[in-house]
Parts: structure tokens; sequence; C-alpha cells
């Protein structure tokens, strides 16, 4: 297959704008008068929305693509009784979008609120399932608080009819007073349970104000945070309640992608899918996001806690589940000392390390361990009952917790490890489904953490930790079992289906059918737009220096050129330098060579908000990272914070066997018969390449903005199309952007830097000279 790339969509006849003008949606729109690329951009989403359609919608920095998607949604969702949901992974952009929803506010009444996750909101520092048995046992306290106060007004009412003689008030009170003494002896016993103060406040309180409040503003969740902590409430909960029926709802990608938590959040709406219009921002990410939502995970430890568990429980059914979770466990332990060599097992830390179990023409190793153990009445059978008893057993230590008998609220490890077996054996093996073992050692037992560690099974506490033989040692290491999705639209498909519309917007969507083929888009409308920005304020160079190929790295010459090739980069830049590498360990190699400039390295400790700040605060400075780490994409370098942006190489990710498991499933399902190269397309090539217009755009942010970007390495360039097709890259950029890309030698750098720069007399003073 090939993949075509669509060029911008040219603007609008002028009758086309005279439409735009008059148009009702326009009331949202907070500032003087739209781009005419965003009257366009707005018409045909307008359009698209009304038609419950899908669209992917590309646009460079300037293009004012948020605006262009909540100005026709909004409008929309009042008319037809909806609300718009925009939805990032990027927290800078959370912020942004608030910015914007307060200023639609101003132009336009609408209700609209910025929504994140309990974790970050609760007063009391607990996790979901102790917060809601806390939840459900304040509402049965304040209930009977309320059935007490409401049988003392009737029995004072008896009691004064009865003072006058009404011998049938006598009785009734009598019966009353009965039902008072049970009442008062159940709410004594409530009195004594664990509840939440803050929640406790919420529901006997009085919270007008604090709506009026939150509904004067787009308030963002410090706000609410702060507000009601000051006044006693639980500011998450009373978010939940507010925002039934609003307009408009900020919010993080796992409130969508996450099924669990998007239907709840769909029920605090009071929202059908069908009745929400969803904006995604920075969409190209959506294919990784929910990859990491679908992902399913037990380690060795969570099997050992649910098989401790299972030893001090008096049931029938617990023989059945110790069983089968006892054969899984061993079949885990055994499937990774298998592929295990000692010097691999010498060589591993506390980060987890995939080893490879899958097989092509048979199930995995750890399954095929998992049958060739099991011994009993049948596994899926045992797997039911294990299930059965979990639930039980978590219903009981809810109700432990709930009656105040323990101090928290203790997690089930035999749900979680037999809800996974079960879904192990029933999926390793599907087509798009790759089955991973990983190991890391051990720090220390009892650390604490779900299940020995961070990135550990979600929801487990270190409540059911005990000694055990199956538990690895301090020092040990113990191995994970994981499902890995690698076909995103298995998680997208269903969402986009079932809400009534969704706009997807980045600026590097394309190319469109790419995306439409892994998120399970159907027959989206497509729009594009290019740089809007002057042209003659930003210059991109691909430097025809050497391909830097991984085996390549470590050549003399090679290192000799990068450096020379960065050392001018910064020379000649009147302000800051921003260089991209590969990897982190690329950046700190040029970060020790690269003699120019004020020097400013992201590595492992240091908090990137501070080192981000430190940077743009400089006026020479050169920031060297990892184009996969967290200071490119999402991140605005406005202005003076950064002039320059070098990616140095082609920026490729790790190409492991997940990756390579993903490339086969997208060769599998999307590969043409005369083409092989769709794996390599889909999963590697054109993300990177996404990237790289992602780090590019870091610079140049408004029209009075000027900066370069340079590509370093000879696969960007004209040549390599021609010289070396099989790895050149410059072809997968849009049309647009491959005009702009100018060739030049490493040496003639210098120059071309200096002319652009001094062009737009950016230099303080003299220039610096070749």
């Amino acid at each position: 297959m090939t993949t075509s790339t669509p060029g911008p969509l040219l603007i609008i006849e002028s009758d086309v704008e005279w439409s735009v003008s008059g148009a009702s949606y326009l009331r949202y729109f907070p500032y003087d008068e739209p781009y005419s690329h965003q009257q366009e951009a707005m018409r045909r989403i307008e359009t698209a929305v009304q038609a419950g359609s899908d669209i992917l919608f590309e646009g460079a920095t300037g293009t004012g693509k948020t605006l262009a998607a909540l100005v026709p949604a909004l409008e929309h969702a009042r008319e037809t009784g909806k609300t718009v949901v925009i939805t990032t992974n990027v927290h800078q952009q959370m912020r942004q979008f608030r910015r914007e929803a307060s200023a639609i506010a101003d132009a336009e009444e609408i209700r609209a609120v910025v929504f994140r996750g309990k974790s970050s909101m609760c007063h009391i520092d607990v996790g979901y399932e102790e917060c809601q048995a806390l939840r459900e046992t304040t509402r049965e306290l304040v209930d009977t608080e309320q059935e007490v106060a409401e049988l003392e007004r009737q029995q004072e009412a008896l009691l004064d009819r009865s003072t006058d003689g009404d011998l049938d008030a006598a009785s009734a009170r009598a019966t009353v007073m009965d039902e008072l003494t049970e009442m008062e002896e159940e709410l004594s016993g409530l009195e004594d349970r664990a509840t939440c103060r803050y929640y406790y406040q919420n529901l006997t309180a009085d919270t007008t104000d604090f709506f009026d409040w939150l509904y004067a503003d787009v308030r963002t969740p410090e706000d609410i945070y702060g507000y009601a902590d000051q006044r006693g409430f639980c500011g998450y909960e009373l978010l939940k309640e507010g925002i039934e029926g609003v307009d408009l709802v900020v919010c993080n990608y796992h409130h969508l992608l996450n099924p669990v938590i998007r239907e709840q959040f769909f029920r605090w709406l009071g929202r059908d899918p069908d009745d929400v219009v969803a904006v995604f921002d920075e969409a190209h990410n959506i294919e990784s996001a929910a990859r990491d939502h679908a992902r399913q995970r037990v380690t060795e430890t969570t099997l050992a806690r649910a098989l401790t568990e299972l030893d001090g429980i008096e049931d029938p059914r617990a023989g059945n589940a110790r069983n089968v979770l006892e054969t899984f466990h061993s079949a885990l332990v055994e499937s990774y000392d298998a592929a295990l060599g000692v010097g691999e097992r010498r060589g591993v830390d506390d980060d987890w390390t995939d080893l490879s179990i899958d097989n092509e023409d048979r199930r995995d190793e750890l399954t095929l361990s998992f049958l060739r153990g099991y011994t009993g009445p049948g596994y899926e059978t045992e797997l039911d009952q294990a299930v059965e008893l979990g639930r039980e057993l978590d219903s009981r230590y809810e109700r432990a917790y709930k009656n105040g008998e323990t101090g928290t609220r203790t997690e089930c490890p035999t749900l979680s490890a037999a809800e996974f077996v079960g879904d192990w054996v029933a999926e390793s093996g599907d087509e798009g489904t790759y089955p991973v073992v990983s190991v890391r050692r051990r720090e220390k037992q009892g650390d604490g953490t779900a299940a020995g560690g961070p990135g550990e099974d979600a929801g487990l506490t270190d409540s059911t930790e005990t000694d055990s033989d199956l538990q690895p040692d301090a020092g040990e290491v113990y191995g994970r079992a994981e499902l890995y999705t690698c076909i995103p639209s298995r998680v997208t498909r269903s969402l986009f289906d079932d809400l009534h519309a969704s706009v997807l917007m980045s600026a590097t969507l394309r190319p469109f059918e790419v995306t439409e083929d892994v998120l399970g888009l159907d027959t989206p409308e497509t729009m594009a737009y290019g740089p809007q920005f002057p042209a003659e304020r930003r210059r991109t160079y691909a430097v025809d220096g050497p391909a830097l190929f991984a085996r390549d790295r470590d050549d003399p010459q090679v290192q000799r050129t990068i450096t020379e090739t960065l050392e001018d980069a910064v020379r000649f830049t009147p302000g800051n330098t921003l260089v991209f590498f590969p990897s982190y360990s690329e950046a700190a190699r040029y970060h020790e060579r690269v003699s120019e400039g004020t020097h400013y390295l992201d590595e492992a400790g240091i908090s990137a908000r501070e080192l981000r700040e430190s940077f743009t605060d400089d006026d020479d400075g050169v920031l060297f990272t990892s184009l996969w780490g967290t200071l490119g994409e999402g991140v605005s370098y406005d202005g003076d914070d950064a002039r320059t942006v070098v990616v140095v190489g082609v920026p490729y990710p790790h190409l492991d066997d997940r990756m390579a498991a993903v490339q086969d499933a997208y060769e599998a399902a999307f590969g043409d018969s005369g083409d092989d190269d769709a794996g390599w397309q889909y999963a590697v090539e054109i993300p990177t390449v996404r990237k790289t217009r992602q780090a590019l755009g870091r610079v140049v942010r408004s029209p009075d903005d000027f900066g370069a970007r340079i590509l370093l390495d000879a696969r960007y360039t004209e040549r390599a199309d021609v010289e070396m097709p099989g790895y050149a890259v410059r072809g997968a950029f849009p049309p647009e952007e491959r005009t702009d890309i100018v060739d030049i030698d490493p040496e003639k750098l210098r120059y071309g830097l200096l002319n652009f720069y001094q062009g737009l007399g950016a230099y303080d003073g003299d220039p610096p000279w070749p």
C-alpha cells in the first residue's frame, strides 16, 4: 500500500465568508473576528456535527483549532440539548482550554467546568474503593439522622395532641417512640463507623453559594479544591453533581478512553453517549493512549497475595481457586526462568524488562506452561469459582470497612488475579493481542505499593501483604504477565460509534487514512491547514550531514560533524536553542561535547517544569532533551523562549518485541497484497515523523514570532530520496511542509542562519561572524 498525503485546504471564496459572518454560532466566538481559515473550518465542522459525523482536523500552529472546533460544537449542543467535552492528555493544554472556555463564557453565557480525577482532589487522600465505601456510610449516617429528626418531630406533635386528650395520638406516639428508639440505636452504631466529614458537609450544609461561585467563571480543579476545603466541603463530589447538563467540560483522555470511567462520567453528565460531542486535542496521541488504557496486567506478587488470601478462607471454592491460580503462578515463574539466562538474570534491575514468550505457530510459552501444568476439573470452571468467591470476599471487605471493623478498605487480590487469568487464557492468542512476560528486581519487601513497586497492578494496596513462601524477597527477580493491545481500534471504535460526533484535531494528524484505520473511524470528514504565519519569518533546513544510524553514532567523524553543526546553530541563534535527540543518552553525549551556549540537560531527577523555566529565562541557553520526553510536544516556547529548534537524527522509537508485534498486527490488518511496508509505516515511520513535526512546531508560535527549524540528518534531504530511498523520510512530510525545507551542507548552515536572522534584525548589536 501507499499512503497519500493530502495538501492543505486553501481558503474560501467571498460568498462563503459572507455566509459565515452571519452564522449564529459566532456568538460563541470571544474575539473580534475569526481568521478566514477559521471561518472555513467552523463552517465545515458545523455541517459535520449536525450530520453526526467524525472530523479529522489538522492545523498548524496559529490555525485556531480550539475555537474553530468549540464554537460550532457549542451552538449545536445548545440547540439539541447536548454537551461538548473537550479532552487532551497534555496538562498545559488543559490550562489553555480553561482560558478559552472562560473567554467564551464572557461572550455568551455557558456553564463550563474543568474536570479532573479524584486522586488529585481528595481532601483525605484515600483510594477509589475506600472513598466509595466512605460515601455510602456517610450517606447512610445522614439519612438515619434525618429519619431520627423526622421521628422526633412526629413524636413531639403527637405529644402535644395527646396532652390535649387525644387518645389515638397517644397510641400513635407510643409506636413512633418504639421506632425512634430503634433508629437511635442504629444511629449510634453508624456514628462509630468510618465516614468522610467533607462529604458529610456536602449532604448537610447549604451548597447554593458553591454552585453560584462555580458557574460564575470557569474554575480550575485547584480553585475548586481550595474553595471547598476552606468551607469543609468535598469539592470533587460537588463537581460531580455540578456537571450534570453543563454546556462544556474540559477533561483528560482517560475520562473517555477508559470504558468504566466513561460510563460513570456520562452518568454524571446526565447524558447518553449520543448526547455528547467530543473534541480531542493532540489527537495523534489517541493511538498510544488507547493502547495504554487497554492493557491488562498481573504481577507475581498479586498472585502470591491471592494464594495467601485463599489459605485463610473456609469455603469449598477456595481449594479450586487456589489450584488454578497456583498453576498460573508456577507457569509464570517457569516462563521467565526459561527465558532468562544466568547473565541476563544478573542484569535485571528495578525497571521492568520484557522477555519474549510469543510463538508464531502456537500459543505463547506462558499459556503452554499453564496448560501443561494444570490438573483439575477444568480451569474454566475453577476460574469461574475463583471470580465468584473473589467478588464475595471483596464485598465482605467493603462491609468490614464501612462498619468500622478495619481502618482501610482491603482490596481482594483473588478477584484481580482470577479475572486476569481468565482474560489471559481467553485472549492471549487473539490477533492484535500480544502476550508479554516482564521481570524486575524487587527493591524491598512490603514496599507499600500496589504489587511490589511502581507500575504494578492498579488498585491493590499493601493491606493484603503477608509473609509467604511465594512472595519474592528483597533483591529477588519477580515477574509480571501482560496482555498488550496492538491495534487501538479495539478500544476506540465503539467510543466513536457511540458518540454523536467527534472532532479529532492536531497539528500532525496526516496521513488521514492511517488515523482513520488505526482508530476505527468510519469515513470521517477531513480538513488540513498548513502554516498560517508569514513564510519569511521562518526557515526550515535539512542539513545534509551524516545519516545518524544507530550503528554510526559512535563514529568519531560523525560525532565531530554533529557537534560542529550544533555549535554553529547555537552560535548563530540570537536567543535560546532547543535540541531534540532520539534518546536521552544521545542528549547527554552532546551536552558534554558542544561548547557553545549555557547548557541545560533533561535528565532523571530533574524537574522538567523547573528546567524549562530556567531555560526560557536565559537568553543564550541550549536545552538538550529526548524527542520522546516531556519537554517537546504540547509545550510552547513562545517568542524569546526559543528561537531555533534542532532535531538530531530520525528519532525512531526503540524497536523491541512489542513494536514488532504492533508492526505485524498493522501489516495483517491494513497491508495490501502487493506491499509489505504497511506495518512499518503505520507503527514506526508515521508516528516518528509526527513526533518530528511536533518538535519543529515548538518555535514560531504567533504571527510576530520568528525562528529556524533544523533537521540534522541526511535522510531528510531530497538527495536521500534518490540515493537512499529505503531510508529517506522527507516524503512522509505533508507537501506544503516539504516545500518549506531547504537542503544545506553542514558547513553552510552558519551562513544560512546568519542571513536569516540578520535579515529580520534579530541580533542585538553586531552579529556573530563565520
